[in-house]
């Protein structure tokens, strides 16, 4: 889940990064999945959040996907104690695979899962000090370039088979480079749940971003666009990150370090063209998991009956 959106804006700022680097591919991702997962306990106790299915794939092998859409290369995983299950799940399994190599078995369903070396590469949060510092503990491997972030509890899915949410901000950032955040568009009683952007100028699914604001009070909302857990960010946020500067809840937070590059860099947030499902929460992950069964050809009439008989009880 996303992580809380301070109420910072530009006129805020006393830390001030360096210029932008000139505009760079975006190769590498970073995937902050050293969180404990409290909140799916007992389900958590010895597997990773990440690792929890979503009809047949895990919740990481959605993000992983949707990165490999986008075309990046390289995926930086976050992790902690007791995570290795999700560095496992790409790796090759020899015993599985020759198992069902001679007993005829379709291993193309494991495709997804096997990653070529330097394809993953792990760095340890030694200590739970926020998601800022989870991504600022990737320093070393983002170097000088942009880079994605993906919150994989966060599940985004383009719209009728469309393109998947990074795939979309890569498009724009060819466009206009700098820095990106997704949003999503939600009915204004509902805005005082979420961080929102204070919006500029908007062009097509592009609106320039001039603050963050978190859960504001009913009816003095920026706008009813609400973060989502994808970013696109310079890496001059890791300078501001390395101040070590602590925010809301005492925790070092991502939010504070991107307000501080609104007014100094290109700042946009681009409308996500899909559906978001909050799979920190356990309604949000029931909620994604009936919705990809249902749009499963070869299973989802019989789901569809399935939960008209349990309604029907």
């Amino acid at each position: 889940m996303a992580e809380q959106h301070a109420q910072l804006t530009a006129s805020e700022q006393d830390s001030k990064p360096r210029p932008m680097s000139s505009r760079k591919p975006i190769r590498k991702a970073v995937f902050p999945v050293a969180g404990l997962g409290t909140r799916f306990l007992p389900a958590t106790k010895a597997i990773p959040k990440e690792m929890l299915a979503i009809v047949d794939r895990p919740l990481i092998q959605y993000a992983v996907d949707e990165a490999r859409e986008a075309g990046i290369e390289q995926m930086i995983f976050v992790t902690g104690r007791g995570k290795t299950a999700i560095v496992e799940h790409f790796d090759i399994a020899y015993e599985l695979e020759n198992t069902m190599g001679e007993r005829g078995k379709d291993m193309a369903v494991l495709d997804a899962t096997r990653a070529t070396p330097g394809d993953i590469i792990t760095v340890r949060q030694q200590v739970p000090l926020g998601l800022g510092h989870a991504i600022w503990c990737a320093r070393a491997i983002v170097g000088d370039e942009p880079f994605a972030i993906f919150l994989p509890d966060e599940l985004m899915i383009g719209n009728k088979g469309g393109t998947g949410c990074m795939k979309q901000m890569v498009e724009a950032y060819a466009e206009v480079g700098g820095n990106l955040i997704s949003v999503l568009e939600v009915p204004d009683d509902e805005v005082s749940s979420y961080g929102v952007i204070a919006p500029g100028e908007a062009r097509g699914n592009l609106t320039e971003v001039r603050g963050l604001v978190e859960k504001p009070p009913r009816g003095q909302a920026p706008s009813n666009k609400i973060i989502s857990g994808r970013y696109i960010l310079q890496p001059e946020v890791m300078r501001v990150l390395e101040a070590q500067e602590k925010g809301a809840g005492g925790e070092i937070q991502l939010t504070d370090a991107m307000a501080k590059m609104i007014g100094q860099q290109p700042f946009h947030a681009v409308t996500f063209d899909g559906r978001r499902f909050d799979c920190g929460s356990k309604t949000g992950f029931v909620e994604a998991t009936l919705a990809l069964a249902l749009e499963r050809e070869d299973m989802g009439a019989e789901v569809r009956r399935m939960a008209e008989r349990l309604l029907a009880n």
